[in-house]
C-alpha cells in the first residue's frame, strides 16, 4: 500500500512541475510570476519528498523483516 502511495505522490510531483512550466510559458502572469514558481516548486518538492519517504520506509521495513 505504501509503495503504491509513494509512486502516486511521485507522479503528482511530475504533473505539478509540468503544469508550472507549461503554465508559466502560456499564461501572461507578470506581477506574480515568482509566486507561481515558488508555490509550484514547493508543492512539487513536498510531493516528491513524501513519495520518496514512503518508498524508503517500505524498503527499510522489508530489510528489517529479513
Amino acid at each position: 500500500m505504501r509503495k503504491e502511495l509513494g509512486k502516486w505522490f511521485m507522479d503528482i510531483a511530475k504533473y505539478l512541475l509540468t503544469a508550472v512550466v507549461v503554465g508559466a510559458l502560456i499564461s501572461d502572469i507578470e506581477n506574480s510570476r515568482w509566486l507561481v514558481y515558488v508555490g509550484g516548486i514547493g508543492a512539487t518538492l513536498s510531493c516528491l519528498f513524501i513519495g520518496l519517504g514512503l518508498l524508503r520506509q517500505k524498503e527499510t521495513n522489508k530489510t528489517q523483516e529479513e
